[in-house]
């Protein structure tokens, strides 16, 4: 189950449990089928199921993006007209597409990380960015493969190996 094949396959339990997982990295199965109404087991299994389809990433607290249909990845830089930055940031945050949105230094002043299903899902994000308020224009970088995930634990063992531990 990856890609759209997988996006069709999920039904609105396994959506809600993908949400309250996402909302609260930390639930418990028992908290997880009570907050949602269903039984233990239910909930045990659908998790365990997402895990084997490769929705949510080891661990069990992320979700593969790719998995739920996803699989556009692309970089953008917003050149903004500095009076207008606060309002454009609260305009990306209303983006769903959006993940992440950096003030940078250098060429241009903003950067996000926009997911699409496709081209044509990208393009409509991309044109809802460009009629932000303070956008002066943007320039967009495809993704075209991810060699290393976001990742944290090589800083976390280093600092671990620094105190001795």
């Amino acid at each position: 189950m990856i890609g759209s094949d997988c996006l069709n396959q999920l039904d609105p339990t396994d959506v809600k449990i993908l949400l309250a997982m996402i909302r609260d990295p930390r639930i418990q199965i028992g908290e997880l089928s009570e907050s949602l109404g269903i039984a233990r087991n239910t909930a045990q299994t659908r998790v365990r199921r997402l895990l084997r389809a490769g929705v949510l990433r080891p661990g069990g607290r992320e979700v593969d993006l790719e998995a739920v249909g996803y699989d556009v990845v692309a970089f953008v830089t917003i050149e903004v007209s500095h009076r207008e930055l606060d309002g454009v940031v609260a305009a990306l945050r209303l983006i769903p597409q959006v993940l992440e949105v950096h003030e940078i230094s250098g060429r241009g002043d903003v950067w996000c990380r926009v997911v699409a299903t496709d081209t044509h899902n990208l393009q409509a994000s991309l044109r809802q960015v460009l009629r932000i308020k303070g956008v002066i224009r943007t320039e967009t970088v495809l993704a075209l493969h991810t060699h290393i995930l976001y990742r944290t634990e090589p800083l976390i063992s280093g600092l671990a190996r620094a105190s001795g531990t």
